[in-house]
């Protein structure tokens, strides 16, 4: 190191270009501290397509996909057309309807679909079978026979099938039965249709839904009787899941065995599912197990929802002993049950009292990293309280509020019926605060039950302190509910109270909730 500061010195004096800079003593004698990095640049929407870069159709529609905003949606969709050279395609057309659309912002849809009218470009008729989706989401089903009538003028060609039977099921399944037929009437002339299967699968499931499952007969003959719309496995399972709806079961298993025997059509779960379910649903189990037994047999393995299904109609019947060995049996063949499937379970097992036994099968399903829902801890909370355990009720919901577990008003109503049940007073006036915090209201039998126990037990200040604080969110308590609060209040003689008592009366008839 002195060598290095030597050199540096003798070359200050010398002629000959120094090798080292000379640096000041005075720099290592002052404070100085890094700067600090510049902010890395910050772009802009209008920026970056200020850019002389070309922007492409594919970067176009990148930054499209990240907007929220329909005003700079529609600014980057400009913009980009401006450049030299730059003509938009179906798919630019396609990402902003389909964003503006889905933001709800329809005016600028029609605005973008009047352009798309002049364009040259080759568009297919996806992008209006999406905005027939949007529009039936919405709730404007006259637009979606618009969406429909749009495609031959701008995409320049006849609708396919596939448009015809999306644009019907839409219909269907939003209930419009008129605008259904009119507009299955009106393809069939413009057109020149020939419905296929899929079409005349959407009209057996339009008179299942109505429940008229003779003229959904009526439409499988007639399939029969067309060589390009056979009735396939949709067809049979859409008219048993009607006959099962109906309880009309027998007529349900005489369809599967034509559908089988006759047609040789094979059943996948979800049709044997449809039989199971039917039969569950009218308190049949033996005949629904026989049916899980008749597919294994015949190679068709049950999944989880098979087993789901039978373990809910045997919860139905009490049979818990069943119940257990088909939750069993379920897992002993490897399935992995879903939320659905442990919580059918752990109501079975909490209808029979087996409460421990239910918390025990929460756990298992926690590790199993299956979370369960409101309604899985609302079963527990009921268990608890159906077999006067509501204090533990109480500690767990207090416990979920604090883990992150949602719970609904429901959850406070079962705990809060429990508490009063049981004649804890004072912690179900405490729940009572903690539900107005929350938003949640008691239901009205149990407000104006609790508040009467209250007068009962001679705590007017508790009574008063529920009715103030339920009032003003809705609560009606009828006249005899109101006087017992006043009376208890004026045997303690607290005038104070009193007059708060008759001023909320007053308050809530003046604002329409009395």
């Amino acid at each position: 190191m002195g060598k290095i500061k030597i050199r540096c010195f003798s070359t200050s004096f010398s002629k000959e270009p120094s090798m080292v800079p000379w640096i000041s003593p005075l720099h290592y004698t002052k404070a100085t501290s890094p700067k600090p990095d510049p902010p890395p640049p910050t772009t802009t929407i209008t920026q970056t397509l200020k850019n002389p870069k070309f922007t492409s159709h594919e970067s176009a529609i990148r930054l499209i996909k990240r907007e929220k905003d329909p005003h700079k949606i529609l600014t980057i969709f400009k913009k980009v057309a401006n450049q030299r050279g730059f003509n938009h395609n179906h798919s630019t057309y396609a990402v902003t309807l389909h964003k503006l659309a889905h933001l709800k912002h329809l005016k600028e849809v029609d605005s973008v679909l009047h352009q798309m009218s002049y364009e040259t470009c080759k568009f297919h008729e996806s992008i209006f079978l999406d905005l027939m989706t949007h529009y039936s989401k919405s709730s404007l089903h006259t637009k979606v026979i618009d969406m429909f009538n749009s495609i031959q003028p701008i995409v320049r060609e006849k609708p396919s099938l596939k448009a015809v039977s999306t644009c019907l099921n839409l219909l269907v399944e939003s209930n419009q039965v008129d605008l259904a037929r009119s507009f299955l009437l009106d393809s069939k002339k413009t057109l020149d249709l020939h419905p296929n299967t899929c079409i005349f699968n959407i009209l057996v499931k339009h008179h299942c839904k109505n429940g008229n499952l003779e003229s959904a007969i009526e439409v499988m003959k007639e399939m029969k009787l067309s060589k390009v719309s056979y009735p396939n496995l949709i067809t049979y399972s859409t008219l048993m899941e009607g006959f099962c709806k109906n309880g009309r079961l027998e007529e349900a298993i005489d369809l599967f065995e034509q559908m089988v025997s006759k047609d040789r059509i094979t059943p996948d779960p979800l049709t044997y599912n449809i039989l199971i379910n039917g039969f569950c649903k009218y308190g049949k189990v033996d005949r629904a197990m026989k049916i899980v037994d008749f597919m294994t047999k015949n190679g068709c393995s049950p999944n989880v929802f098979n087993y789901s299904t039978l373990m809910n109609g045997l919860c139905k019947t009490g049979d818990l002993k069943e119940a257990k060995r088909v939750f069993n049996e379920m897992k002993g063949v490897g399935l992995r049950p879903d939320k659905v499937g442990y919580t059918i379970f752990i109501n079975c097992l909490c209808r029979a009292g087996e409460i421990d036994e239910g918390i025990r099968v929460l756990k298992e399903m926690e590790e199993k990293e299956c979370k369960g829902d409101t309604i899985t801890y609302n079963i527990i909370l009921v268990g608890l309280c159906r077999f006067e355990r509501s204090y533990e009720a109480f500690e767990m919901l207090e416990r979920l509020s604090y883990e992150g577990v949602y719970l609904d008003k429901s959850s406070y109503r079962i705990v809060l019926n429990g508490l009063i049940k049981l004649g804890d007073l004072e912690k179900a006036t405490g729940l009572v605060g903690v539900m107005a915090s929350r938003g949640f209201v008691p239901h009205f039998a149990t407000s104006s039950e609790l508040v009467v126990r209250l007068c009962e037990g001679g705590r007017g200040d508790g009574a008063a302190a529920v009715v103030a604080v339920l009032v003003p969110m809705g609560f009606n308590p009828d006249v005899t509910v109101w006087s017992r609060v006043l009376e208890v209040v004026c045997m303690g003689r607290r005038l104070l109270g009193t007059f708060q008592v008759l001023d909320n009366l007053i308050q809530g008839t003046k604002n329409g909730t009395i």
